[in-house]
């Protein structure tokens, strides 16, 4: 795992375990799953947008974006990037 996306997961870990006023993860983990699926979902549509309509810092941007609350939607439901890293390992077999 790339040490950016372990410094994410652990400060979205953190924000589940420690809430802080006015943290937008916070937000996200306290509204619920239905909240952060939506979330997703409105990313996964920017980045389809992206790919097919604006450049390429545009795209990045938006993958960003949806990678971020990928990670949320994860750690709420008790996962961690290394399972997606695991069932990625998995298909090479």
């Amino acid at each position: 795992m790339s040490e950016t996306i372990q410094i994410l997961q652990d400060v979205i870990e953190d924000r589940k375990q420690h809430p802080q006023e006015g943290s937008y993860t916070c937000a996200l983990l306290e509204a619920g799953k239905q909240e952060i699926l939506k979330k997703v979902g409105e990313e996964a549509t920017e980045v389809v947008v992206a790919g097919a309509l604006e450049d390429d810092e545009r795209l990045v941007y938006e993958t960003a974006d949806l990678f971020y609350h990928l990670l949320v939607m994860l750690a709420a439901r008790g996962l961690h990037w290394e399972d997606v890293e695991a069932e990625l390992r998995s298909r090479f077999r």
